[in-house]
């Protein structure tokens, strides 16, 4: 069996700070935390923020791959892609955006990324 090449997580926060979700600066500053976390190197990074109490969009382009997020605060909803190779952490990266972004639930979805073709994909809520 081949080991994967990467990590990629999709997770679904529900029932986090409308405010918070809101903040383009603070959700910038959460994704790079996050990015340190998991031990990944920034190459880029953009943010959007569509207007007050509206959603943000942004992106952090890794060595290891991507950090991204989308933000939806009238409904306390966050969406979160962490794909990252090599000696990146992905869940490392995660558990930082869950202490930071504290949602009352989640889910995630893990795939192995270009391992062997049998791995199947793996969900859990919490």
């Amino acid at each position: 069996m081949a080991s994967p090449l990467g990590r990629h997580l999709l997770a679904d926060f529900y029932g986090c700070d409308a405010a918070l979700l809101a903040n383009p600066e603070r959700i910038a500053s959460l994704l790079l935390a996050a990015a340190g976390a998991g031990r990944a190197t920034v190459l880029q990074q953009h943010f959007h923020h569509f207007g007050p109490q509206q959603g943000v969009t942004g992106v952090l382009l890794l060595m290891e791959s991507h950090i991204s997020i989308h933000t939806w605060p009238e409904h306390g909803y966050a969406a979160l892609d962490l794909f990252m190779c090599g000696q990146a952490e992905s869940d490392a990266a995660l558990a930082s955006l869950c202490d930071s972004l504290q949602p009352a639930s989640r889910q995630v979805q893990r795939v192995l990324r270009g391992g062997d073709p049998g791995l199947s994909l793996q969900s859990e809520r919490a």
